[in-house]
């Protein structure tokens, strides 16, 4: 059975009802399977620990046909310091958070923006195929001066 998270190491970001982020602190730790995200994500996101000697059945996933109508993304810190600014798809900046080594966070809508704090490694999963500059609209970041940090 799936217990609640740790409300220390996960977060939901969100503006006016819209999920902007899920993000997976490297610090959780509890036993079993973990959704964070409702079954209508594109990108499904979950957390696993289980013993030594735990069996997962083979599967393999039938085809099913999906309409991905927004990419959302998945990014997964190994090393460094990251900031991610969030915004409105105005774009109107709204807040931004601070990931470590070890975390992971979803970004499932809005917008956002990145500045790298410290050299990093960071591996990104997000839904293809891939369109080039007709996937994303860029706009200005927002002035170091207006951030706005837990």
């Amino acid at each position: 059975m799936t217990q609640a998270p740790c409300p220390s190491h996960f977060e939901t970001i969100c503006h006016e009802g819209e999920t902007l982020a899920l993000l997976l602190r490297a610090g959780f730790n509890q036993p079993g399977i973990h959704f964070f995200t409702p079954g209508n994500f594109s990108q499904q996101l979950a957390y696993m620990q289980h013993p030594n000697g735990k069996v997962i059945a083979p599967h393999y996933h039938n085809p099913i046909p999906r309409e991905v109508t927004y990419t959302q993304e998945v990014l997964v810190i190994r090393r460094g310091r990251l900031r991610v600014d969030f915004y409105t798809r105005e774009p109107r900046y709204l807040e931004s958070r601070v990931l470590e080594a070890g975390d992971v966070i979803l970004l499932a809508g809005g917008g956002h923006g990145f500045e790298v704090l410290e050299e990093i490694e960071m591996v990104e999963i997000k839904q293809g195929p891939y369109f080039g500059d007709e996937d994303k609209t860029r706009f200005e970041p927002v002035a170091t001066q207006t951030l706005k940090l837990p």
